[in-house]
């Protein structure tokens, strides 16, 4: 069996910080969750860190708004109209 791994549907970055933007599938719709990180090289391997120094929380916070921005636009795209007029967000 292969897995596949999950690739973000947009990624907005600040030097080492980064945000990423997911879709969840479920059987009712979907939505989008976002994950801001800090990338740093330990050795030869990068890895993430979910904390922040003093000066890294205000670019963190503004990494924050402009994912919501775009998650405001790729919502709008995700709704259909419906035959009683309706709309459905996905």
């Amino acid at each position: 069996m292969t897995t596949t791994k999950q690739k973000p549907v947009f990624t907005i970055r600040d030097g080492a910080l980064k945000a990423a933007v997911w879709l969840n599938k479920r059987d009712a719709g979907h939505y989008y969750s976002v994950t801001v990180s800090r990338t740093f090289k330990q050795g030869d391997t990068f890895r993430d860190s979910y904390s922040f120094s003093g000066t890294e929380n205000l670019r963190a916070a503004e990494l924050h708004r402009k994912a919501y921005n775009r998650l405001l636009e790729l919502r709008g795209q995700d709704r259909t109209p419906q035959e009683d007029g309706s709309i459905q967000v996905h």
